[in-house]
């Protein structure tokens, strides 16, 4: 393990290494560091290290103890509306499901938060007439649609 410091997402279902060669095949600059299976004695489990862009995750994927929920995302900030399509569209496909505001959560249970980087900088703009449109039309969607949010802005 090349950092000491990794998100680890617990998989219950034996598919942690098929979840972590998927997202490295969406996400650019993203590789399968490390894969381990052992049997502790309570049964098979698999450790899986990766990274996302350059980010460190883990999958640990050893059974039914835990779930996981919304409560974790991994969030993505894309550069344009064109590869917040194409992302939104991989991880809702085959059993993935779209939620609000940008949130989704794939085939595999993982949330995450897919929008065009514009978002935050609308959202967060320093004047509140902007940032509160901005916000008002975010919430109105599912996946991000950057050039209806500005033109929210604009009006």
């Amino acid at each position: 393990m090349s950092n000491s410091i990794r998100t680890c997402l617990w998989f219950r279902d034996g598919r942690g290494q098929e979840a972590a060669e998927y997202y490295c095949s969406l996400i650019p600059n993203s590789k399968v560091e490390n894969s381990f299976v052992g049997d502790n004695g309570y049964g098979v489990f698999s450790v899986i290290d990766f990274n996302l862009g350059g980010v460190p995750y883990q999958i640990l994927d050893a059974g039914p103890m835990f779930t996981l929920s919304e409560a974790v995302s991994i969030a993505v900030a894309t550069d344009d509306q064109a590869e917040t399509d194409r992302l939104w569209a991989a991880f809702t496909s085959n059993g993935g499901e779209e939620s609000v505001c940008g949130w989704l959560k794939d085939r595999f249970g993982v949330s995450w938060q897919i929008y065009p980087k514009r978002l935050l900088e609308l959202t967060m703009h320093t004047d509140k007439t902007v940032s509160s449109k901005a916000m008002t039309a975010m919430m109105k969607q599912k996946k991000i649609d950057i050039a209806e949010i500005e033109a929210a802005v604009r009006a």
